[in-house]
């Protein structure tokens, strides 16, 4: 009766059927050592831990069978400290672990020392030489980046090794990085006769596809089917992953076709390869099929989709997917919220991935990061220093990623003080740089006129990348050195780094700013014909920009006319802009008319055509375009100016009376102007465009917004301090001429940037050469 009912539990519990082998047990009236095993063993192999322990503590038979059931069983489901408690009882116990028991154990000793201790007492019980210890200490070892104690333990074994010892050593090796001696490791497993097996193939082809060796991977192919492994899942998703990173999709999507069974894996393995190629609609045509056949979709399937829709920007499909996540259960799992975060905010779709994000409940430094740098790279800039400075509170530490796109936005709104600061808690992270955060950082250092600073991360870097040329190139240009520019654009091609197209952007604004027409004929002829590339309207208008400061308003009309591409509104800005330099209105007429096509709604056409009227005194061909504005609802950005004090940023309009120390400030401008006009100043009333008396005129150019920030920045920084105002307007003549003798009569460095360029003024002299 004994012995029927023990094979019916057996039967019951190896089946998975659990409770009614708990039924079945507590039926019985007698019970033995095989009984109570066997229940404890049903228990501890369905993860039902708690009923084991139990079980274990009700048996009157705690052999070893009944620790190993017990041990394994937390090994297995990842209760380490557990295991290990249990294992250090047992010894206490005088209960001698077998080599079963080590071999469990030594699974999760994923760190050297607490592994050597496990090392020296299978040594010391006997276990030293056994084959199941071995080969559990070789992957332990392996594990653990100890490859060379995994390697000596390997040969001590000598011609003892079996298809697991062999296959661990495989693994090892992958694991450790160490490509060729893994796929030596696999030849001479072959020369010596043993076996491969379903996990051997698999240890290898991950091998072959970390170190893209597909070669060696179609050996290994061979050796399968000749095996006849070639039906296993296991080595099949293998095979379709190695194919997949080494890119012959073809040869993986071959081997997903025959596969008479779907595995989600391999599906998922094509998938992510699609995804990181670019071939985003591949992608989401297996995606489809996946639905369409009710395969099991995961959270290793929902990222990779969810990327290519960030590519792709397919709102109405991307918010289907995300639907499914949410039915399917999946949108609570972190790598698929991040995944959506990041879409979204790739798409552009700032709310939405907002509201994903503020849903999780709980955030990394990836959820983070792709909020932040969406919030950057979507142009709200200031949105994203403030996620940046919650995300500092949350205690969640930044990566590389984070700094450079904080960096990025720093430079977009030109706030030196926090862009420092960034800078500072970056050194502070201990993190290595990455060249995009020293590209980041030159770039803000760069924007934000700081030459000195952006010159010793320049000569820091070990690495430079067109990137970082081309960041210098045009820091240099838009700081009033374009000679510079040219000088490093000379070292950069000494240094075999190609130029890109917005390299020669950069070198043709160097050019344009300051004069060198010949260099920048000879840029603009070579860029085509040196480096194939094709001039596009941006590196047009900065032709005729150069050509019409220089002079030359036929040869820049003659250039535009010949345009092989179509010009746009900023081709036609840069001849009106020349126009207005030269006072050619009759030209400036046509540009004009034509940005009013192409461009209806934009003010800055209206705006310059009516200035360029009132400066020849056509006030009411002026009044006329300023009544068109009106009609059709056409506003002017307002200029502004702003200067950040101790982390605060105060900004000014012309003629403003709203700031705090705004009887400070007009007080300060009264001065400003008595000394200058001492030293030489002279107002230029060209500028003063409203038809008043000159009194008026005079007192409409003293409060324009730059002068007013720099009264405020003499008022409140440090004595000798440099004055950095910034300006979304390009200065006008007279502000630029004062800003020359502010810097000489007040002995300060005034550091003005405007909407073209920056302008360093010392000594009553401008980096730009008054040529702006």
């Amino acid at each position: 009766m004994l012995v029927h009912s023990n094979k019916v539990l057996s039967n019951l519990s190896k089946s998975g059927r659990v409770d009614e082998a708990r039924k079945l047990f507590d039926e019985m009236p007698q019970r033995d050592v095989f009984t109570w095993n066997t229940m404890l063993a049903a228990y501890a192999n369905s993860g039902k831990l708690n009923e084991a322990k139990i079980v274990f503590n009700q048996t009157p038979f705690k052999d070893v069978i009944a620790w190993n059931s017990l041990i394994s069983g937390f090994c297995r489901y990842g209760y380490d400290n557990e295991a290990l408690d249990f294992f250090k009882q047992m010894q206490f116990q005088d209960r001698i672990p077998n080599e079963y028991t080590l071999g469990s154990v030594l699974k999760l000793s994923n760190f050297q020392r607490r592994g050597e201790q496990i090392h020296a007492y299978a040594i010391k019980i006997g276990f030293g030489s056994n084959d199941f210890v071995v080969t559990g200490l070789v992957d332990m070892y392996a594990k653990g980046n100890c490859i060379f104690e995994a390697e000596y333990l390997f040969e001590t074994m000598m011609d003892s090794k079996n298809h697991v010892m062999w296959t661990a050593m495989i693994t090892g090796y992958s694991q450790n990085g160490d490509l060729i001696k893994a796929m030596e490791c696999f030849r001479e497993m072959k020369v010596k006769g043993v076996e491969s097996n379903h996990f051997t193939f698999p240890s290898i082809l991950t091998a072959c596809a970390a170190g893209s060796a597909i070669g060696f991977g179609k050996q290994v192919h061979i050796c399968i089917i000749k095996s006849g492994f070639e039906a296993n899942i296991y080595v099949q998703s293998a095979l379709v992953d190695m194919y997949v990173k080494c890119g012959d999709f073809n040869s993986a999507r071959f081997i997903l076709e025959i596969t008479e069974i779907d595995n989600a894996v391999s599906w998922n393995s094509m998938i992510v390869g699609y995804s990181r190629q670019g071939q985003e609609n591949e992608a989401l045509s297996l995606f489809k099929q996946m639905h369409t056949r009710g395969m099991l979709i995961d959270d290793f399937t929902y990222p990779s989709v969810l990327n290519c829709f960030a590519r792709t920007v397919d709102i109405v499909n991307a918010k289907s997917v995300h639907c499914l996540t949410i039915k399917t259960g999946f949108e609570a799992y972190k790598l698929v919220s991040n995944a959506l975060v990041d879409m979204y905010a790739k798409q552009g779709n700032l709310d939405i991935a907002f509201e994903v994000f503020k849903q999780m409940p709980d955030k990394d430094v990836i959820s983070w990061t792709s909020l932040v740098t969406g919030y950057a790279h979507n142009d709200k800039s200031e949105e994203s220093l403030k996620l940046f400075c919650e995300m500092r509170n949350s205690g969640i530490c930044s990566d590389q990623i984070v700094y450079s796109s904080v960096l990025k936005a720093s430079a977009e709104l030109t706030v030196l003080e926090f862009g420092q600061q960034v800078h500072a808690i970056f050194i502070e992270s201990g993190l290595k740089s990455s060249l995009s955060v020293d590209n980041s950082l030159l770039t803000m250092y760069m924007q934000c006129g700081c030459l000195e600073d952006a010159n010793k991360v320049f000569n820091s870097m070990q690495v430079r990348d067109v990137i970082t040329w081309t960041a210098v190139i045009v820091g240099y240009a838009k700081n009033g050195k374009g000679k510079d520019s040219v000088k490093f654009y000379d070292k950069m091609l000494f240094t075999g780094i190609k130029p890109d197209f917005i390299t020669f952007i950069g070198l043709l604004f160097a050019c344009s700013h300051a004069g060198l027409l010949e260099e920048g004929r000879e840029y603009f002829e070579t860029m085509d014909k040196k480096f194939g590339i094709k001039p596009c309207p941006d590196h047009y208008a900065c032709m005729i920009d150069l050509l019409g400061r220089s002079g030359k308003l036929d040869e820049a009309k003659k250039l535009l006319d010949e345009m092989v591409v179509e010009p746009d509104g900023t081709v036609w800005k840069a001849l009106l802009a020349a126009c207005r330099v030269h006072g050619n209105l009759e030209l400036a007429e046509r540009a004009a008319k034509k940005l009013f096509e192409l461009e209806p709604m934009d003010a800055v056409p209206h705006v310059m055509l009516s200035n360029m009227y009132s400066a020849a005194g056509r006030w009411e061909d002026a009044a006329k375009i300023r009544r068109i504005m009106k009609l059709k609802g056409i506003s002017k950005e307002p200029g502004c100016s702003w200067i950040e004090v101790s982390g605060t940023v105060n900004t000014f309009r012309s003629d403003d009376r709203g700031h705090p120390r705004t009887v400070e400030i007009y007080s300060k401008i009264v001065e400003i102007m008595r000394l200058i006009k001492k030293a030489g100043y002279m107002p230029d009333m060209n500028f003063a465009l409203h038809d008043t008396d000159e009194e008026g005129k005079e007192l409409g150019l003293a409060y324009h917004s730059e002068k007013l920030a720099v009264a405020f920045g003499l008022l409140t920084l440090p004595e000798g301090a440099p004055i950095r105002v910034y300006k979304n307007l390009r200065v006008c003549g007279d502000c630029h001429s004062a800003m020359k003798f502010i810097s000489k009569v007040y002995l300060r460095q005034v550091i003005l940037r405007d909407s073209n360029c920056f302008h360093h003024f010392q000594e009553g002299i401008c980096s730009c050469g008054d040529y702006w």
